[in-house]
Parts: structure tokens; sequence; C-alpha cells
């Protein structure tokens, strides 16, 4: 029988509640080099598996990428469409140099990425365009669960996680370059890890901003 994850032994685990693993959540973009346990990648890919879904569907899959040539395969390569991105926005040479080195180094860094595709194969289909508009709208925001199941996980065990969504700008190059079914529609990456330094986290809107109405 499989070990179920809350029972992993992971050196460094966080023994935090719900609140606590909520508010202690980080975007981390320095990561040491320390490779990540198989069962601790395998866990939080379990828990994202467990978000709710449309029609239960579970409309996402995970690509794990720990090959350092394989992960500066894709930093190469969504680099050359970020360039191209960043200098239609009228951004200077210097600037995209820096913006496209940091975020080349934190795919880099990190020891484990896990790319998080949204799969559409298995969802409802209806006749008309708008229901199945709604269709991939609720399973877009399925994908977000998983990944925030996925991304509280982590925390859990110790790790630390940086979301990425440089994916939904270059999907093709993305699915190209680690030759992916076409099926797998990349929506984000997520680099996994053990924090290098602690980040610099921006406060939250308080609760009578973000409430709209209350009748």
């Amino acid at each position: 029988m499989e070990a179920c994850p809350s029972a992993l032994l992971i050196p460094g685990e966080r023994r935090l509640d719900l609140p606590e693993l909520i508010r202690g959540r980080r975007s981390v973009r320095r990561m040491r080099p320390d490779p990540v346990p198989r069962e601790a990648i395998e866990a939080v890919i379990e828990a994202a598996a467990w978000a709710p879904s449309p029609h239960g569907a579970q409309p996402w899959r995970f690509v794990v990428l720990t090959n350092p040539e394989r992960k500066r395969e894709l930093a190469d390569a969504m680099a050359e469409t970020w360039e191209r991105q960043l200098a239609l926005d009228g951004q200077d040479a210097d600037t995209i140099a820096k913006r496209l080195a940091g975020s080349q180094r934190r795919l880099l860094e990190a020891p484990a990425l896990i790319l998080v595709c949204l799969y559409l194969v298995d969802l409802d289909r209806y006749p008309d365009p708008e229901r199945q508009a709604a269709e991939t709208t609720m399973a877009i925001q399925s994908l977000g669960a998983a990944v925030q199941n996925l991304l509280l996980m982590a925390y859990r065990l110790g790790l630390d996680t940086g979301w990425m969504c440089a994916p939904l700008f270059c999907p093709e190059v993305v699915r190209e370059t680690l030759g992916l079914s076409p099926d797998l529609i990349p929506h984000a990456l997520i680099t996994l890890g053990y924090a290098a330094a602690d980040p610099n986290r921006r406060p939250r809107r308080p609760l009578g901003e973000l409430i709209a109405r209350w009748d």
C-alpha cells in the first residue's frame, strides 16, 4: 500500500494548521540546489489531484522536469519568445536582458519544475459555443484550485514554490520543446525546491477593500 502524503517523513516539513499554511505560503525566486525527493514531488501532485473540478473531470496533467539539460532547453526556447514580446512592449535591450536572465535563472536554479497543463479531452461537449466556453472556463478555474493545493502541500512538506505563467504566452514552444501531445495546453510552471532566501512579501488588502458587497 502506498504511503499517504501526510505520513511522509520529509526533513524540514512544517507541521502547521491550515490557516498557518495559507498565510505562510510564499513565492520564492531563489532556490538552493538541493534535490527534491521524488516522494515529495509525487505528494504535491497528488494534493493537486484532490482539487474540485467540473463533473469530476480533473482537467489537468503535470510534466515534471528535474534533468538540468531539459530545463535548459525549455528555458532557452521560451527566452526567444520572451525577448520578442518584451521588445514589442518597447522595453530597451538592457531591461530585456536583465528580465530574461532573472526568469531563466529561476527555471535553472530550481531543482524541480512542474509544468501544469490544461486537459480538455474529458469535458462535457455542447452544441453551442457559449456553454462550451463556460465549460472551458470552469476547467481553467479548477486548474487554479489544483495549483493552490500543490503550493500548500509543498509548503507543508518544507518546500517552497514559485508560480510562473510564462507558458501561457508560448504554449506551442513549450509543447514542441518537450515533445508533448497537442491535448496538453501548458498554463504554468511551478518552481519547486528549498528557499535560498526569504522573499519580500507584499501585504494583502484589507477585507473592506476585497468585499465588494454584503447584503
